[in-house]
């Protein structure tokens, strides 16, 4: 029995990870089925809230060995790697709903909807979710087919995400282990020891994104008064586990292990016919012009794609080091770009870059010598070659002495430093690739 849900939160408050651990806590008289699973979606979408996820559980009677997953209060939060029995579907959507009901942020712009369903919709609707709009009429028509039950507060958009989440069969997929706040202290300033979250980086390889060494910051914090005290990401869920006493911090209320597809650039459109707005791409092309800097601090070259096609691409400031390497790049570069198409203006926002090949920068270092008078020739101006001034023997343009300049950037890959980066975006660290700016 699967149980999805979506779009509770707001801005500012709340978060649909803290209302998973509520629906488990209220779905107490039966078993998780594996790990409850937080599954982010087209990160594009303008509607989207912060990191536009949903979550989706499954339950039942569980059969096998428990593993512990979390804690609420004194209470184990234990998964069962199969199911033995089913619950009663119109059961499990009354007690969900319940909490829905109570946790949702509507009045601040929540649109919930919860799915209780014993069949997921087809994989397809996770791909479409994650790199594409999604009508409404289409999550219908699939909801109609597995007979799921639903239940939706204030126009029920989250019904969306709640299905895509359902949908999700990983290919490739990551781990997160969150640890929420006392509720007395939601909305105050967070309080984690940010050398311990320093330390996460060699203490645990397998983890991702922990800390931002640019700003000196820690990564696994969120910048919102939500729930969340911190999270930390990883390939590997029981070392996830074991940072959570290695870092300190005011008291943990709870925690929960996610599986997730986080760090997995599955919303990234690779092959495609058109570029439209509000999906993310990757694109591979020529650097057509000298990258600008814009007032604020943001970075825009042009990208010709093809022959007739081109493309502004952008570093924007919070991108901070990573705007030095577009800089550095010059008309005839060949490189390949990740990042989200936005519509105004019409720019690829950067998440990854790749330098494949870097254009010969030539200087002329001197005029050529004539080689009657061995005296330096004059140019003749542009395109014009050179003259002897005092025999008027002539010399072409390539007849000047030359060097090959050294270029300030190397071939591979670059990306933002870890605040910048998106959930979804896979770092470099996950694609066995270091950082050529690290």
């Amino acid at each position: 029995m699967y149980v999805a849900f979506d779009d509770t939160d707001s801005l500012s408050s709340m978060c649909t990870t803290f209302l998973a651990t509520e629906i488990v806590r209220a779905l107490r008289g039966h078993d998780l089925i594996g790990l409850p699973r937080l599954v982010r979606l087209n990160p594009a979408v303008p509607w989207k809230t912060r990191g536009n996820g949903a979550l989706c559980l499954r339950i039942g009677e569980g059969s096998g060995a428990p593993t512990k997953v979390g804690e609420i209060g004194e209470h184990e939060i234990l998964s069962y790697p199969r199911i033995r029995k089913e619950p009663n579907p119109k059961e499990v959507l009354r007690i969900a709903s319940a909490a829905v009901s109570q946790w949702s942020r509507v009045d601040e712009g929540a649109s919930p909807g919860l799915l209780v369903s014993r069949t997921r919709p087809a994989a397809s609707l996770y791909w479409k979710a994650v790199r594409d709009i999604v009508p409404l009429g289409d999550v219908d028509a699939e909801l109609q087919r597995t007979g799921a039950l639903r239940f939706e507060l204030a126009g029920g958009r989250g019904v969306i995400g709640a299905a895509a989440s359902m949908s999700w069969r990983p290919i490739d997929r990551t781990f997160e282990v969150l640890a929420y706040r006392q509720r007395n202290r939601w909305g105050s300033e967070r309080e984690v020891n940010l050398d311990d979250v320093r330390a996460i980086d060699e203490r645990h390889p397998s983890t991702f994104n922990n800390y931002d060494g640019e700003r000196c910051k820690a990564a696994i914090t969120p910048r919102s008064p939500c729930p969340i005290l911190f999270g930390v990401r990883g390939d590997d869920p029981g070392e996830l586990i074991k940072t959570l006493p290695e870092i300190r911090s005011e008291p943990k209320d709870r925690w929960l292990l996610f599986e997730t597809n986080q760090g997995t650039d599955d919303h990234i459109i690779r092959r495609w016919k058109a570029l439209l707005p509000n999906r993310s791409y990757e694109l591979v092309g020529r650097v057509a012009s000298i990258p600008k800097t814009l007032q604020g601090g943001h970075v825009v070259f042009r990208l010709q794609i093809k022959e007739d096609k081109e493309l502004d691409c952008a570093a924007y400031e919070p991108s901070l080091s990573f705007r030095d390497v577009v800089r550095a790049l010059l008309p005839g570069d060949k490189v390949r770009v990740m990042g989200e198409l936005r519509d105004n203006p019409r720019t690829l926002n950067l998440e990854k870059l790749e330098i494949m090949s870097l254009a010969k920068v030539e200087r002329k270092r001197s005029n050529p010598i004539c080689p009657v008078c061995e005296k330096s020739m004059q140019s003749r101006g542009r395109g014009g070659g050179y003259r002897c001034k005092r025999c008027g023997g002539k010399a072409p343009e390539k007849a000047a002495k030359r060097s090959t300049e050294a270029r300030t950037v190397e071939l591979g890959w670059y990306e933002p430093p870890t605040c910048s980066r998106r959930h979804l975006s896979k770092p470099l660290k996950r694609m066995a690739i270091e950082s050529s700016s690290s």
